[in-house]
């Protein structure tokens, strides 16, 4: 088996941070990936909030306190889940499941963690009611 590798990425302007943190893992050939670590800002934000519907959307300037999660490409269909914790020019904090749309400001600098042997996807459970997280070694 390989080892997991690290991969330091920094994001600029106008980037999409989950579509750029997806496609960073893909031109890697991988599979599967963690989000050590996440700083940044954003122009605009979505997340979803617990136990909400659909995300919040803010379009102010932000700044990522904190980023965590899975990172997957499973096919045509992205199976990542990262939450992040953002503050608000006011300094209002919100946090919660990063959705589409978080587009940076000025930089988001993050540092994945590759494990090219495995591979995630999302599946449905039928405990929670919601896909969750399956994890298989890549043959």
């Amino acid at each position: 088996m390989k080892r997991m590798k690290t991969l330091p990425v920094r994001l600029t302007p106008g980037q999409d941070l989950r579509a750029a943190l997806e496609a960073a893992v893909l031109a890697r050939n991988c599979r599967a990936a963690f989000v050590l670590s996440g700083i940044g800002s954003l122009s605009t934000a979505g997340i979803r909030l617990a136990a909400a519907a659909q995300p919040t959307r803010l379009t102010e300037s932000m700044e990522i306190l904190t980023l965590s999660g899975t990172v997957a490409v499973d096919g045509d269909k992205t199976a990542s889940h990262m939450h992040m914790a953002i503050s608000t020019a006011t300094g209002q904090v919100l946090g919660g499941h990063v959705a589409p749309g978080c587009i940076v400001l000025t930089t988001a600098e993050v540092l994945l963690a590759l494990l090219p042997d495995w591979q995630f996807t999302r599946e449905p459970d039928a405990h929670t009611g919601y896909d969750e997280l399956v994890i298989r070694v890549r043959g």
